[in-house]
């Protein structure tokens, strides 16, 4: 099956008759770019899914005000990227824990196999990027996982290409000491 273009999804969303089979063809497309997005966020399957649910209930709802001065999936992952950060603050605030609390809690669930499925070096990997700060462990899971480009990146955070190098590169150095220190 030939990969539809974004312009002919959004050109299928504004008119009314073509409106559910262009979300159809937005969510073939994106739902699980989405939700693996997410998924290495907040690492567990069921928060995944529900936040997964609610970007596409915000962007059936928003679609058609798209101004599309992005690409697509840019606005997506800005979409998925605030709402992963909403969700783990609002965790942390609700269970009243510190962030370590919450890495610990976040790991707790990683160690329980119906969570991941991973082999032990990814286990150790999402280990050592539960120790990032969230906006580092958003640029690294978006330039090591989805294999983004720098200015895509920046698109999606709205910060600066520069300062996304800078965080990758602390992100790299940080993941390394705790691989090392965790042998």
């Amino acid at each position: 099956m030939q990969q539809v273009e974004d312009s002919d999804i959004l050109k299928k969303f504004e008119d009314e008759q073509t409106r559910n089979e262009a979300f159809s063809l937005l969510l073939k497309k994106y739902q699980q770019k989405v939700y693996w997005h997410i998924r290495r966020m907040v690492l567990n399957h069921d928060d995944a899914d529900d936040l997964t649910q609610d970007v596409f209930i915000k962007v059936w709802r928003n679609l058609s005000s798209f101004r599309q001065d992005s690409q697509l999936y840019t606005w997506l992952y800005r979409i998925a990227s605030n709402e992963c950060i909403t969700f783990l603050n609002k965790k942390k605030a609700k269970q009243q824990v510190s962030l370590d609390d919450l890495s610990e809690q976040l790991t707790s669930n990683l160690n329980e196999e119906n969570y991941f499925s991973g082999d032990a070096i990814q286990k150790k990997l999402q280990q050592a990027l539960l120790t990032l700060p969230e906006k580092q462990k958003l640029v690294f899971n978006m330039k090591y996982y989805d294999d983004m480009k720098f200015q895509e990146i920046s698109d999606v955070l709205g910060t600066s290409v520069g300062a996304l190098k800078a965080s990758y590169h602390l992100a790299v150095k940080k993941i390394e000491q705790f691989l090392l220190s965790n042998d």
